[in-house]
């Protein structure tokens, strides 16, 4: 069965979304030591044709995770666990809330610096940022799932994540991972 992916032009009110959900979740974490909370993915680059939903990326020492997936949970996010990135916990969020990705992500993990990686990259390079922007749109218009979607941008990700640091080992783990995810 084919889905429809729906890729937007950018929208400057997504930092505005964006700071709500952080307030929201820096009111659930009061207690819990957080390293930050963190606007990413497409959303959060200016220019970007994104998907419209926010990705946040809850950034906590390893020792704080459980304490800050708790904490979540009784905010009423329920965990749906790694979901095959290891060191990211996906969180479900509360229907009362914008269309969000929410992750508690372990710092200095892959996963975060996957996530911080592009988005420096993007904000900086506004030729690879329209490139990608323009793969999106193309491949939104002709994928017939999410998983489609995801594989045919993989290889100019895969460029991104070079030009932010990241090894060619760590560009094929990240890729094994969004085709398993």
């Amino acid at each position: 069965m084919s889905i429809m992916i729906t890729v937007v032009d950018y929208d400057p009110v997504w930092p505005r979304i964006f700071d709500g959900l952080r307030h929201r979740y820096e009111v659930a974490l009061r207690d819990v030591v957080v390293v930050a909370i963190e606007h990413v993915g497409s959303t959060s680059v200016p220019g970007l044709a994104a998907k419209p939903v926010i990705d946040v990326d809850i950034i906590v020492a390893r020792e704080h995770l459980a304490d800050a997936i708790v904490a979540m949970e009784l905010a009423g996010f329920r965990s749906l666990g790694e979901r095959g990135i290891p060191d990211r916990w996906a969180l479900d969020a509360p229907s009362d809330l914008p269309r969000t990705n929410t992750y508690v992500v372990v710092d200095g993990s892959l996963a975060v610096r996957n996530h911080l990686g592009v988005r420096a990259v993007l904000r900086s390079d506004s030729d690879l940022r329209d490139e990608y922007a323009s793969l999106k749109r193309s491949i939104a218009d002709e994928a017939d799932d999410i998983d489609e979607y995801v594989a045919a941008k993989s290889a100019l990700l895969s460029t991104v994540l070079e030009r932010a640091g990241l090894t060619s080992e760590e560009r094929r783990i990240i890729e094994e991972a969004n085709r398993s995810a």
